[in-house]
């Protein structure tokens, strides 16, 4: 019965002055550190993103940004050019205790793909392989915190329930972004899932 510390997304584009911040989202980052010594191993997720992406506002002619548009694996938001392969933006909050993480998660990297979860692309299909490592290595009680909570963080988490983890969210270590109601439906799509909210 292995823990393990789940930290989506805590990057520069992210937090305030990056290029979609999460309002506050730099102030999650010390709690989070303070969190990594409790659990047996610590997974960092990092969103990254070819120039081309096809999630990028600025790919799709004359769109809004959060505007949803439709591609063949569902509804996608459209958002601002983030995370951009090799960039500033992509780099974790230089404050965040990266060297204590032994592994480090890269998605989103299919340009005709969004991918939100730690554990599938948006199709829910194509796996990213953390759901065999985290099992390989015994560790089957998931904590999850980061960036942002009703996007990255609840897809994850809700994964992670559905494929028989036993996971929890800290709310106190996630910030969310909250887009047209996206926070309340995150929360009870969680909590549906078997989610322990905390």
């Amino acid at each position: 019965m292995g823990t393990a510390l789940i930290v989506i997304d805590v990057q520069n584009d992210f937090c305030p002055g990056g290029l979609l911040a999460v309002a506050g989202g730099d102030e999650i980052v010390a709690p989070v550190n303070d969190m990594m010594p409790d659990y047996d191993a610590v997974v960092l997720t990092q969103d990254w993103h070819p120039i081309d992406h096809t999630s990028f506002v600025d790919n799709h002619s004359g769109a809004a940004p959060f505007s949803t548009v439709q591609m063949p694996y569902g509804p996608q938001v459209l958002w601002p050019r983030h995370c951009v392969i090799g960039t500033q933006g992509a780099a974790f909050h230089p404050a965040l205790a990266a060297d204590l993480a032994e592994m480090i998660l890269r998605k989103g990297f299919r340009a005709q793909i969004d991918g939100y979860s730690a554990f599938f692309e948006n199709d829910h299909a194509t796996p990213t392989g953390l759901a065999g490592y985290l099992r390989d290595r015994g560790l089957d009680q998931l904590t999850f915190v980061g960036l942002a909570l009703d996007f990255c963080v609840a897809w994850s988490a809700i994964d992670a329930a559905r494929l028989g983890f036993d996971v929890r969210v800290r709310q106190d270590a996630c910030r969310a972004i909250d887009l047209d109601g996206s926070l309340d439906n995150a929360l009870a799509d969680m909590r549906g899932a078997g989610v322990r909210l905390e």
